[in-house]
């Protein structure tokens, strides 16, 4: 059986890198080209976002740090 860190880690690098590639895809629906939606939209997408983002720091205790293209422990 594998340790707690060894799962923590495979975990994380998995479930953030997802986490990473579906926000760039809620990001493409800001293509005003390919679809219509509204300012009041937009802002209720990044208020619901950054409320779980907020949610995930108080969780981890800890504070936020730059964002890399791709996430690894």
């Amino acid at each position: 059986m594998r340790d707690k860190r060894t799962k923590f880690v495979e975990l994380a690098n998995k479930r953030v890198n997802r986490a990473i590639k579906d926000l760039r895809l809620i990001g493409n629906l800001s293509n005003r080209a390919a679809y219509d939606f509204r300012e009041e939209d937009a802002r209720k997408i990044v208020k619901a976002l950054q409320k779980e983002v907020e949610s995930l720091r108080q969780r981890f205790g800890g504070t936020s740090e730059e964002a890399d293209k791709s996430f690894s422990l």
